[in-house]
């Protein structure tokens, strides 16, 4: 098989759906050449993601939450256990409260804070961690970000502090894991319409306004953001890491 990712193994973490950006990254790897490993939540994730693995090509499916040390430890275990190399992994999970969305920021609970940042950064740390040792030849770790890491958009409140944690978080991976060959960056996509994007209030509006700004005056197509990621996985990104690499169309250059 030939492609930009042939004789490499990925783990794509938090292909939860057929609306997932993970998805697309997903079938874009497949498309690409790689060998595709990917994890699902709880027994309620599994028959779904298992028939998405047959879409996709994924030669196995292994459970992880990564809010559980244990399930990270049990995937560092089989990934060493079968010897596996990785090349590249995909984190693409995040979670907010939906109350924390819909109200003031300044409204936002304690829990509601911790758990957004536990789920939504600190699960990076915890991921390279695991996944680290069995990428031995180095290769590329990345995450998801958005627009909202940097600037305020109306109603992702604490989702957006917990992106700009996460995108802090990929700088100080790559400064670390750099020495191990292993490069860690963010895709900063722009608004797709995934599930858990219904969570955000207005968020047809969203849609609306940033085609109507973006300098190629359309949303921003999930296929878009997949290439991305094969491009980061693949050796052409091998010089790259520390990065956010934005794929929203162009919207975030635009003022008012």
């Amino acid at each position: 098989m030939s492609g930009l990712l042939r004789d490499k193994t990925t783990l794509v973490l938090g292909l939860a759906n057929r609306w997932s950006i993970a998805y697309y990254i997903a079938k874009a790897f497949h498309r690409e050449g790689a060998a595709l490993i990917l994890t699902y939540q709880g027994e309620r994730q599994k028959a779904t993601v298992e028939e998405l693995a047959q879409e996709v090509g994924a030669s196995r499916v292994i459970a992880c939450d990564v809010t559980q040390d244990r399930d990270l430890e049990q995937l560092a275990e089989i990934l060493r256990a079968e010897g596996d190399r990785l090349d590249a992994v995909v984190h693409s999970i995040a979670f907010a409260n939906k109350e924390d969305l819909s109200r003031p920021f300044v409204e936002t609970s304690r829990g509601g804070f911790a758990l957004a940042h536990d789920i939504s950064a600190y699960s990076l740390v915890a991921v390279a961690k695991a996944v680290a040792p069995a990428m031995k030849e180095g290769g590329a770790l990345m995450t998801l970000s958005y627009l909202g890491s940097q600037r305020v958009m109306t109603n992702y409140n604490v989702m957006g502090v917990a992106k700009a944690a996460l995108e802090a978080t990929v700088r100080y991976l790559a400064a670390e894991l750099g020495e191990k060959r292993i490069r860690v960056n963010a895709i900063s996509a722009g608004p797709i319409k995934t599930a858990s994007a219904r969570g955000i209030k207005d968020f047809s509006r969203i849609l609306d306004h940033v085609a109507a700004t973006a300098p190629l005056k359309r949303n921003t197509d999930p296929a878009e953001v997949a290439d991305a990621a094969v491009f980061l996985a693949s050796d052409l990104g091998r010089g790259v890491t520390g990065n956010i690499l934005y794929v929203d169309a162009g919207y975030q250059i635009m003022g008012i």
